[in-house]
């Protein structure tokens, strides 16, 4: 091999992130030995080799997406956002017409397609869509605001507020509470990165503290139940908020699943049973309830070895977002980095009875296709920056 191709390939090799695809490898490699311990002790009676195939094939095509978004540099990315956006606008309304019946009779929410074999969940693909839309429209309003105000603050946020409302309505159409939260975790991330002034900042957290300890009141009160339920909360989201509040006094079986959860995470100790040993059923643990098949399985050490990864994934999205320097990019990687922190907070959260179950999956863990495009999307924008930005400095001194 020559000089020139020794140098091109180095090159060519400084543009792939493998930081983040260690963290995202591990984290496959840990959900891939989860769902093969969970399909193992699953009395279902789907066999453990359809659903770890399952879940590679998933993989597979989530790296494939990976590798076609790293392709579109941040011109190409701001082109497509408004397509994007209105795309997932139009699987979400759909949804609604030709959602699958026997998920909802089973989950309550109307968000799933399904056709024979093949599920698909269009909100999850909605996010790094959302994510899009959001950024391309900070970055516009700052760039045409170079000298900002609190009028021009509050304008900004209504821009947002605008572009958000559709996605809550629908999903409130849906059921899907959840996923909801998501959505406004991502909103309020990028409100706190977009410049507004703390002027405004302070009082809208006072105002949602407020607003979510009023709810809370309203939650465990008959008459509050009763206002609550006229504007779209249903019987089992109240069921659940009983079982997080109350689990020791429930006589209804809905506290099952997270006092399971619970000893099972409890069982394993510092170290855990082993793999490939699981005492404790807990249902639905190869896909919401994955973590307590870690806890049980590897213990306190590998939660936080688990956790760990996490950090990491973090830590190297953060570090590509200031080694690029470009604001589309920052807003991208802000709204990818909200989206999967509060995915690993609630699931560990609900897993451990600190949250109330919602049926938000692991990151790149749990069991789950469209989650897993989703959040792989987001890793491909992510991947993207760093593609780019080396190629742009290569050229530039190529030209200087």
């Amino acid at each position: 091999m020559d000089n020139d191709s020794r140098v091109r390939r180095r090159e060519g090799d400084s543009r792939i992130d493998y930081g983040i695809i260690f963290s995202v490898l591990m984290l496959a490699l840990i959900g891939l030995a989860s769902i093969y311990v969970a399909a193992t002790h699953d009395t279902s009676g789907v066999s453990v080799k359809s659903q770890v195939l399952s879940q590679l094939v998933w993989y597979a095509l989530g790296v494939a997406l990976v590798v076609i978004i790293m392709q579109f540099d941040s011109r190409q990315l701001w082109r497509l956002a408004p397509y994007a956006y209105w795309f997932g606008i139009f699987l979400l309304v759909a949804v609604l017409l030709f959602y699958s019946r026997s998920y909802a009779a089973s989950t309550g929410a109307k968000s799933w397609f399904a056709i024979g074999p093949f599920t698909f969940q269009p909100s999850e693909v909605m996010k790094p869509a959302y994510i899009l839309m959001m950024s391309k429209i900070i970055t516009d309003f700052n760039a045409k605001h170079k000298h900002r105000t609190v009028r021009s603050d509050w304008h900004l946020i209504g821009q947002m507020v605008l572009w958000t409302l559709p996605i809550p309505i629908l999903l409130i159409l849906q059921h899907d509470f959840g996923t909801m939260l998501v959505f406004i975790a991502i909103f309020a991330g990028l409100v706190i990165v977009s410049g507004i002034t703390w002027r405004i900042l302070v009082p809208a957290f006072v105002t949602a503290t407020i607003l979510a300890s009023s709810t809370l009141m309203l939650v465990v009160s008959d008459w509050g139940r009763s206002i609550l339920s006229h504007v779209g909360f249903e019987s089992y989201q109240f069921d659940r908020i009983d079982t997080w509040l109350h689990p020791a006094t429930d006589t209804t079986n809905a506290g099952y699943q997270l006092w399971q959860s619970i000893k099972a995470i409890g069982s394993g100790q510092i170290f855990g049973k082993g793999f490939n040993v699981s005492n404790v059923y807990v249902p639905v643990r190869e896909s919401d309830m994955i973590f307590s098949v870690i806890g049980e399985n590897f213990g306190f050490i590998g939660s936080v070895i688990l956790i760990l990864l996490y950090m990491l994934l973090i830590y190297q999205m953060i570090r590509v977002t200031f080694d690029t320097k470009n604001a589309f990019y920052a807003y991208i990687a802000a709204g990818t980095i909200m989206m999967i922190l509060f995915h690993v907070f609630e699931n560990i959260g609900m897993n451990i009875g600190l949250l109330p179950l919602t049926g938000i999956p692991l990151p790149f863990v749990s069991q789950g296709g469209s989650a897993l495009i989703g959040n792989m999307i987001g890793i491909g924008l992510i991947m993207s920056m760093r593609f780019h930005h080396n190629s742009y400095s290569r050229l530039q001194r190529t030209d200087f």
